[in-house]
C-alpha cells in the first residue's frame, strides 16, 4: 500500500550559488555530516547537494509535511549504500510522523531514485506499507 509519493526538481545552479553565497551555513544548516563529508569529496559537489536537496523536498512531500510542522532538513539524510543506491534514513519528528502514517501491524519501505541531466536535479520517493 503506498502512503506517500513525493517529487522534487531543483536546478544545480541554484545550489551552486546558495554554497558560493552561504558556504558551510547553508551546508550545516541543510545536510548532514555524512552527506556532507559524501558531497564534498566528488568532483561535482554542487550536484551532489542538489540531488540531495531535491531528495529532501520529495521525502517531505511523500511524509505529507513539506519542510514544516516539525520537520527539519537534517531529520531527512540522503546516503549511499555500497552498491551506489541512495537510502533515506530518517531522524526526530520526520520518523514520528512516518511510523504514524504507517498502519498497525505494517512496516514501512522508503524507495528513492535520484537522477541528474543538464543542469537538473530530480528525485521521486515512494513510501510504502508493508
Amino acid at each position: 500500500m503506498i502512503l506517500g509519493i513525493g517529487l522534487d526538481l531543483c536546478k544545480v545552479s541554484r545550489i551552486d550559488a546558495t554554497l558560493e553565497k552561504f558556504g558551510n551555513r547553508f551546508k550545516k544548516k541543510c545536510f548532514t555530516f555524512k552527506e556532507i563529508s559524501k558531497c564534498d569529496r566528488v568532483n561535482n559537489s554542487s550536484s551532489c547537494y542538489a540531488k540531495r536537496f531535491a531528495s529532501k523536498e520529495a521525502v517531505s512531500k511523500a511524509l505529507g509535511t513539506g519542510l514544516s510542522q516539525g520537520v527539519y532538513w537534517k531529520d531527512i539524510e540522503i546516503i549511499n549504500m555500497k552498491s551506489g543506491k541512495p537510502k533515506v534514513n530518517l531522524s526526530g519528528n520526520a520518523k514520528e510522523i512516518l511510523k504514524n502514517m504507517t498502519p498497525k501491524n505494517k512496516d514501512y519501505r522508503i524507495q528513492i531514485t535520484i537522477t541528474d541531466e543538464a543542469g537538473l536535479a530530480q528525485a521521486l520517493v515512494i513510501i510504502e506499507a508493508i
